[in-house]
């Protein structure tokens, strides 16, 4: 009786040993396919958020008015300065012509004087968020 008291648990614990080898977890691949236009879109999204002010960078403002003036003088700067970055702000009621990101106030310096030349009523600014 003994005998068979001691088998139940050592049989119990051979299959218990016995079961856990053959058990194995999920190995599966993932694939994921995506659209080529959402590589696309992230990258305009990236050139977009270079784009936005940041409050460590300066900026030249070249211009100050209405809306066709502004495009204008976008226009204009953007076919002579094809290095230089270029937008138009609105700011209630005027738009702004932006140009330029540069990291330091010696480098925004130099270039506002260069642009001073054409644009008299240039100016050096460091927006705001």
């Amino acid at each position: 009786m003994k005998y068979l008291s001691q088998i139940k648990p050592v049989t119990a614990l051979f299959l218990l040993l016995f079961l856990s080898q053959k058990m194995a977890a999920q190995d599966a691949k993932v694939t994921v396919s995506q659209d080529p236009k959402f590589e696309q879109l992230l990258n305009e999204k990236r050139k977009i958020n270079s784009s936005i002010t940041i409050n460590d960078r300066y900026k030249i403002q070249i211009f100050n008015g209405d809306s066709e003036n502004s495009k204008k003088t976008l226009l204009d700067f953007k076919k002579e300065n094809k290095d230089m970055d270029a937008t138009v702000v609105f700011s209630t009621p005027l738009y702004k012509v932006w140009v330029g990101n540069f990291k330091t106030r010696i480098e925004a310096e130099k270039n506002l004087n260069d642009l001073k030349k054409k644009y008299p009523n240039a100016f050096l600014i460091k927006p705001n968020k």
